[in-house]
């Protein structure tokens, strides 16, 4: 009897024993969660109250690195806060199905890394561009864009190789095999390659940059550039249309750009009558002084007028002079008063711009008849 009532006693003391552990284990994990949401708060108070200070400065690097750090640092401090969690309930209760927890703790915390850092460059680019415009400064936009996207790229790339070396990889057998499968993926990915390293030519010789009109004969292409990538080049055509174009395709054709012209040409033939011919030089010295005293007209530039040939039915003038302005419609516009003011010119000696004319000769043959022979004159 005795023997049974100690027995009894034993049992009841180990589940006394075992509750009181499972309440104590409870309370650890209890504790880690709390401690991680009083830190994230903090830690939102902490990001709050820098990033009222830091759009006090003029400077855009501080704004960029609260705005890129916000959310990264919560899901970090999460993730590290579990991960101690799930350590205590296996240390405690010895269960090998969270041997998984080392993983994914390492994975998490280079993934929120690279975020921030990806954050903070995105961040970084706009401020720069967004500063440069308000101060009206000019910025290459083309250039800043590829530099992102190299810095993103070059931090993508080595959070993977971080990853994987933290998890046990070997990086130097994993660089060995892509320099062998390297030669097999270019083959199966040429095209691929080939874009890609036109759109780098593009980001360092820079014939043209988003915002530009651009044409090329060779493919039948013209338009405003809108978007330049690492495979495709966005180009919208007059019409509005999209014109997608695989970068490789400009390093095979010739591309002009007219939006880095300097000025933009006029060049006219104009004929006078042959009745006007006492007149060319005087119409010539005017036309001549007209275009010198023109505010539009680039005097740097050439400037030629002068009497160029004896046409089929004119006396041929020939005008070349170059506007300072290269905006299409202004240019135009231009060019309509440059025209308009050589007409009023040759009104003024009572001269006439000449249009194509025909003279008929009557010629009489050996019978007295008459004969129609057109002339051009």
């Amino acid at each position: 009897m005795e023997e049974d009532i100690l027995a009894d006693v034993s049992k009841q003391i180990s589940a006394w024993t075992g509750s009181g552990e499972m309440v104590a284990l409870t309370i650890q994990v209890f504790l880690v969660v709390l401690a991680v949401v009083v830190a994230n708060f903090f830690l939102r108070r902490v990001l709050n109250k820098l990033e009222s200070r830091s759009k006090k400065t003029k400077t855009y690097w501080d704004n960029a690195l609260i705005e890129a750090a916000r959310k990264p640092v919560t899901i970090v401090a999460w993730i590290i806060g579990l991960s101690f969690a799930i350590e205590i309930l296996q240390v405690e209760t010895e269960v090998t199905l969270l041997d998984f927890i080392d993983p994914v703790r390492i994975i998490g915390v280079v993934g929120c890394i690279t975020w921030f850092v990806v954050r903070f460059i995105n961040n970084v680019e706009k401020g720069i561009i967004a500063q440069k415009q308000a101060k009206n400064e000019p910025i290459d936009v083309t250039t800043v864009d590829a530099i992102g996207k190299l810095l993103r790229i070059s931090v993508l790339i080595t959070a993977v190789l971080v990853a994987m070396q933290s998890l046990g990889f070997s990086i130097s057998g994993l660089l060995a095999f892509g320099g062998i499968g390297g030669l097999a993926v270019s083959f199966a990915a040429k095209d691929l390659l080939a874009n890609f390293f036109g759109g780098l030519m593009i980001y360092l010789d820079r014939p043209f940059a988003v915002g530009d009109w651009v044409r090329s004969n060779d493919r039948e292409i013209e338009g405003t550039v809108e978007e330049i990538g690492w495979r495709l080049t966005r180009i919208r055509t007059f019409d509005k249309r999209p014109l997608y174009v695989p970068n490789g395709i400009f390093t095979q054709i010739a591309v002009e750009n007219p939006s880095r012209m300097t000025n933009r040409r006029i060049s006219e033939t104009i004929g006078v009558r042959y009745d006007d011919f006492a007149h060319v030089g005087a119409i010539v010295n005017d036309i001549k002084e007209m275009l010198r005293n023109h505010p539009e007209i680039d005097q740097d530039q050439t400037l030629i007028v002068n009497f160029l040939q004896y046409g089929p039915s004119s006396l041929d003038l020939m005008i070349y002079t170059f506007t300072k302005t290269t905006v299409w419609v202004t240019y135009h516009e231009v060019k309509q008063d440059v025209l308009l003011k050589i007409g009023e010119i040759i009104e003024t000696y009572n001269a006439e711009i000449a249009f194509p004319t025909q003279t008929l000769h009557l010629v009489k043959d050996g019978q007295g008849q008459s004969h129609v022979e057109p002339v051009n004159a």
